[in-house]
């Protein structure tokens, strides 16, 4: 009897601290959420993050709060991302340069990336496009490609960031035209474009999350868009296989990671939230209206996307022979 007793009090405590711990992380989030932006404000990542950030607030019930952290190829925001504590309470927010480009750029990456952090869901897709100032002559890609190889190193293009995808897909672009265009890395895309605009450089291959105001203010020329299908927003540009660079596709994407080692439950709960975020009626149409698309998934689908474009990336800059250090 008195074993009876005890066995029916000992699972009733297991059962209690099961219910706690359940309880604890149907809770989850309980106060505000960190969100590490690894680019500069104004850019084409910040730009879409802070999208995410007010309908994750809206949905989760809690302050999300955006704190960019800028530089060494958007790994300071990823590393500083992977030394927070695991518990849900710092995301980051990580684009496909801090992802699948960045690391590739050092002698000894800051962040194993497939070992330091975990997957949550991917956010956007979209592409790029090649901009030219106003003040050059250039109505096409090919038109800097001729005056490229005429007047080798004499052109400037700027980007956001080194290692941000419109650094190395300018790259990948050169390489397979085989012209000699100086790159000008700048800290963050508004300056970038504030250049370009200027006239101290002549291209820029940027996000249209950045991009499209620029254009449609007359600021700057779009050439051409980097993805395989053209843009829904600017259907008069061409893409860059349209444009003679055949087998040229760059698209990107965004996504949220979590520090390796977040429990299970936190990984659902927030992707979970993610998806409405994203989705909701708000964020679609502030999404779309920046030229990029919602889209959500699974952990392990976010992830294979990110090996894919990792593997893709790290032989274009092998080739390129980009470096950082």
């Amino acid at each position: 009897m008195r074993q009876q007793i005890k066995a029916t009090w000992g699972g009733a405590v297991v059962a209690g601290l099961i219910a706690m711990a359940t309880a604890g992380h149907a809770a989850y989030p309980e106060r505000p959420i960190r969100m590490i932006v690894p680019q500069a404000v104004g850019s084409s990542t910040d730009n879409v993050a802070r999208i995410v950030a007010t309908e994750l607030t809206r949905e989760a019930g809690v302050q999300i709060v955006v704190d960019n952290r800028p530089g060494a190829a958007l790994q300071i925001g990823m590393e500083l991302t992977s030394k927070s504590p695991a518990d849900g309470y710092t995301i980051g927010y990580a684009p496909i340069g801090a992802l699948a480009i960045g690391p590739h750029l050092f002698r000894k990456p800051p962040v194993n990336v497939f070992r330091d952090l975990a997957p949550v869901s991917q956010t956007i897709t979209g592409h790029m496009m090649m901009l030219a100032g106003m003040k050059t002559s250039f109505r096409s890609v090919q038109d800097v490609v001729e005056y490229a190889r005429k007047n080798p190193g004499k052109l400037f293009n700027a980007s956001s960031s080194n290692g941000s995808p419109g650094h190395i897909g300018f790259e990948l672009f050169k390489t397979m035209m085989g012209i000699n265009i100086t790159h000008v890395p700048y800290k963050g895309g508004p300056a970038a474009i504030a250049d370009l605009v200027a006239g101290q450089v002549q291209l820029m291959m940027e996000g249209l999350n950045s991009a499209t105001g620029h254009i449609k203010a007359g600021r700057a020329r779009g050439l051409a868009v980097t993805g395989p299908q053209r843009s829904k927003v600017f259907p008069d540009v061409p893409t860059m296989e349209e444009s003679g660079v055949r087998g040229y596709v760059a698209t990107t994407w965004h996504g949220v990671v979590l520090p390796a080692g977040a429990a299970p439950a936190v990984v659902g709960q927030l992707n979970a939230l993610v998806h409405k975020a994203v989705h909701s009626p708000v964020g679609t149409r502030r999404i779309l209206a920046l030229g990029s698309e919602p889209l959500t998934g699974t952990p392990e689908a976010f992830w294979s996307l990110a090996r894919t474009d990792h593997d893709k990336w790290r032989k274009v800059i092998q080739q390129a022979g980009a470096r950082i250090d």
